[in-house]
């Protein structure tokens, strides 16, 4: 039974440095994963820890609950085992075609309303805090004349990603 606590413990560990050097440990699998041909994402470490840890947790609960031997606990908890890196590959497959947030662009700021948080200076810039898909967002703001700290504006032109032409709005 230990050595299947042992596994449990060493997926365990293997996910844990997976997740801590975040891609820096899958290119020991590249090369193995492209010489077998075995499709995008087959041989990598979740998958290999999912697998690992199952199968070493699932033998120690046989082991432990039936008295059965070595051989029983691998013929339980190798398709536990397939079963886990199974899901773990569809759910990794699911997260990375999630494509559902579009990230918002320049033209998304022409017409949006703010408020001058810095002064805008006629020669010079001053700062504006706009709301863009229900996230604050400050920018470097021009205006033709000087607006005071406080006012409405509107964004007429995006001169940049970070910096905006604003009017005043008067009501």
């Amino acid at each position: 039974m230990a050595w299947f606590l042992g596994f449990g413990i060493a997926g365990i560990v293997l996910l844990a440095l997976s997740l801590i050097f975040d891609g820096v440990l899958e290119g020991l699998f590249d090369s193995i994963d492209r010489l077998h041909a075995l499709g995008d994402g087959l041989l990598s470490l979740p998958l290999i820890a999912g697998f690992v840890s199952m199968l070493g947790f699932s033998g120690a609960i046989v082991m432990g609950t039936t008295g059965l031997g070595a051989v029983a606990a691998t013929a339980v908890g190798a398709p536990a085992g397939v079963v886990t890196a199974w899901l773990t590959y569809r759910l990794s497959r699911t997260l990375m075609r999630d494509h559902s947030g579009v990230a918002p662009r320049e033209g998304d700021l022409i017409g949006a309303s703010g408020a001058v948080v810095t002064a805008i200076p006629t020669d010079g810039y001053g700062e504006i805090l706009v709301h863009l898909a229900g996230q604050p967002v400050k920018l470097a703001a021009r205006s033709p004349r000087p607006v005071a700290r406080g006012a409405e504006v509107w964004v007429e032109q995006a001169l940049s990603p970070t910096a905006v032409s604003v009017r005043l709005v008067e009501r």
